[in-house]
């Protein structure tokens, strides 16, 4: 079984009654997923997965101090239960604006710049795939898609929902 990174953009209104009924948050985001598959462009869909690509990313973008914690999420659901690996947290319109901000000025090369696979070997990053030269092009086609969800999701005056299923 693989872990994979998920995140449902909600309106205030949804974010709020997520807040309320972590229950209904969780129909809510299978029922998007339900409605949605890969084919949805990210600046149309509801629901986005970085797939296994997550925590290879929340490496990248710590390693240049985001100002975001866009794997994680910043916030925590209160009362929820466990999406899959753990309970869901969640980014603020507010969060979600800087976010959709900064992802928008830097490409993935510039992400990987500098990375050496022995960094991610000795980080035990997720999956532990780095013993190939082109491995830190695995994520490559994630990050701009990544990217253009944040980018709509700020547009739209939406949070994000983050958890790992």
């Amino acid at each position: 079984m693989s872990m994979n990174g998920e995140f449902l953009r909600v309106t205030p209104g949804e974010l709020a009654r997520a807040l309320e009924d972590p229950e209904w948050a969780l129909d809510f985001a299978a029922e998007v997923q339900e409605q949605e598959d890969d084919r949805t462009a990210p600046a149309e869909a509801r629901h986005f997965t970085t797939h296994q690509t997550w925590h290879l990313l929340d490496f990248l973008l710590k390693r240049l101090a985001f100002p975001v914690d866009i794997t994680y999420g910043e916030e925590p659901i209160p009362e929820a239960d466990d999406w899959g690996y753990e309970p869901p947290r969640y980014l603020t319109d507010e969060r979600v604006r800087l976010a959709a901000e900064r992802l928008g000025r830097m490409t993935y090369a510039e992400l990987i710049r500098g990375v050496d696979q022995a960094e991610l070997v000795a980080a035990e990053v997720y999956p532990q795939i780095w013993d190939s030269p082109s491995s830190l092009e695995w994520a490559g086609d994630v990050f701009p898609a990544l990217t253009e969800f944040f980018q709509a999701a700020a547009s739209a005056g939406h949070a994000i929902v983050i958890w790992l299923d």
